[in-house]
């Protein structure tokens, strides 16, 4: 009796899980149209977006059977497609942005976190697990950051749901601001510092693509390697940041270190995909399936996102987010005209 009810259980989690894909096949289909290709909207964004729709018009009809497949897909596969974001970086793309790309990487992702956390947690007084997940969005790359904090934090998938939010608003803002204050010549830097300066600061990666292109290929090449460094940044942010959430919890659980096993995987993945032991065509599909795996996690996330929980959270995330987008910048153009000149 008890195997034919485990069974019974599977089949519902699988129900469920495919019922999240059916969501994420319809997000990648419908982020191929030009109008959303043209403002660098990635399929992501336009899951989350089909997930929240969901969850606030017909998700009272959903088998509540089902319910742990959307789970399984906000938390298992989600921890999964982010160690296989390794597969988007090699060491070697890291070494051609040189000592100026890693220096401004790393300063702004550093610089972004702490500004944030003060900002939210002291002056605006927001939630931590909110400040957090929006700093991270900002600081390093957007959704995919987001998506990989939420389960260190075990926060309330509305929460990511308002960071994820944010990234979308002010990185499709800056995508199209960067390339017209660069035409108009507020940004004086040559093509090389422009593509540092585009990839150290704009919130996803698909912003850095839009932005970059509009403006060349070398300024394109430039900025997805400097993209691609501070999402290698994720992981020992990640773990940095479990070791710390220990820390900060009673005594009696100070020597369980939370050490996220997917945050050092996805190290392992880019070591793996550095050494060039794969096809380019095997390293394609397995991106490719990668990307519907965290379209179908931020579907997931959606459908468990209400608008109801967002009146407790109020303008703060906004407000925060604001701040970093001014912050990434002015302090990010005076962080990339530093480094190219050491």
């Amino acid at each position: 009796m008890l195997n034919i009810f485990s069974k019974v259980q599977r089949q519902n989690t699988l129900s469920g899980v495919l019922f999240v894909a059916l969501f994420a096949t319809t997000a990648l289909h419908v982020s191929e149209f030009s109008f959303f290709k043209n403002l660098g909207i990635s399929p992501l964004i336009v899951g989350i977006v089909l997930g929240i729709a969901y969850a606030n018009t017909l998700r009272n009809h959903l088998p509540k059977e089902w319910v742990p497949g959307i789970i399984f897909s906000t938390k298992t596969l989600l921890r999964v497609a982010i160690a296989f974001y390794g597969f988007r970086i090699t060491f070697q793309g890291i070494a051609e942005v040189g000592i100026a790309g890693v220096f401004t990487s790393a300063t702004i992702v550093i610089l972004t976190f702490l500004l944030g956390y003060f900002i939210g947690v002291k002056i605006l007084k927001l939630d931590v697990d909110t400040t957090i997940l929006t700093t991270a969005g900002s600081s390093i790359c957007g959704a995919a950051a987001v998506l990989a904090t939420e389960p260190i934090l075990k926060s309330e998938p509305h929460k990511s749901a308002v960071a994820v939010s944010t990234v979308v608003i002010f990185g499709t803002i800056a995508m199209f601001l960067y390339p017209f204050l660069y035409k108009t010549g507020y940004i004086d830097l040559d093509s090389r510092g422009m593509g540092i300066f585009i990839g150290g600061t704009l919130h996803e990666v698909a912003h850095v693509v839009g932005a970059g292109n509009t403006l060349g290929d070398e300024v394109a090449s430039n900025a997805v390697i400097v993209k691609m460094l501070r999402v290698m940044m994720l992981a020992p942010f990640l773990v940095i940041l479990g070791v710390w959430l220990t820390k900060k919890t009673d005594s009696k659980q100070k020597n369980k270190i939370a050490i996220p096993w997917f945050a050092v995987a996805f190290i392992g993945v880019a070591g793996i995909n550095s050494l060039n032991l794969l096809s380019a065509t095997i390293v394609t599909t397995i991106n490719t399936l990668d990307t519907f795996a965290l379209t179908m996690a931020m579907c997931a996330l959606g459908m468990e996102t209400n608008f109801k929980k967002f009146k407790d959270v109020g303008m703060k995330p906004i407000y925060l987010s604001l701040t970093l987008f001014i912050w990434l910048i002015f302090g990010g153009y005076y962080i990339t005209k530093l480094s190219i000149n050491m």
